[in-house]
């Protein structure tokens, strides 16, 4: 499957884009994870965020949202990283996240990384370098662990 990647800036993002996104985003963690959750945190449109893209005959398949450093020490936040359900078991999970780590090497060189995985995607996330800081904990009623990139 040949997606089309974009690593776009948040300014960059144009309306329909950002209404597919968030479409796709309430589809998987609100519906199908039966999570009543505030997906709209304010960060989609914020400082120097971006968006990883990955699309097929305009169609989101994969995506990922990439927040700023807070501050100097703080590492960059990988987040609401998701694959559409028709296009699961193509090993995009990989594809989508190899794109995160490119793109933050690329914006915030020699910063560690850090996301909020769910605790079934360890191991996942481990074959990508990310290793756990956090035990097991509850968010939105889900287990997740916090893993760190350096």
């Amino acid at each position: 499957m040949d997606l089309l990647w974009q690593d776009l800036h948040q300014r960059d993002l144009q309306i329909a884009q950002l209404y597919a996104i968030l479409s796709l985003r309430n589809a998987v963690f609100i519906v199908e994870q039966n999570c009543p959750y505030q997906d709209l945190d304010g960060q989609d449109l914020a400082h120097d965020n971006r968006h990883i893209i990955g699309q097929l005959e305009n169609k989101i398949l994969a995506y990922a949202r990439i927040l700023t450093p807070q501050d100097q020490d703080s590492p960059v936040i990988i987040g609401r990283v998701i694959i559409a359900s028709e296009a699961r078991g193509l090993n995009l999970g990989y594809r989508l996240m190899e794109q995160c780590i490119a793109s933050c090497e690329q914006f915030w060189p020699g910063r560690a990384m850090y996301l909020s995985a769910q605790a079934h995607l360890e191991k996942f996330y481990r074959q990508l370098g990310f290793h756990p800081v956090t035990d097991v904990y509850l968010e939105d009623n889900i287990p997740h662990i916090g893993m760190r990139h350096e």
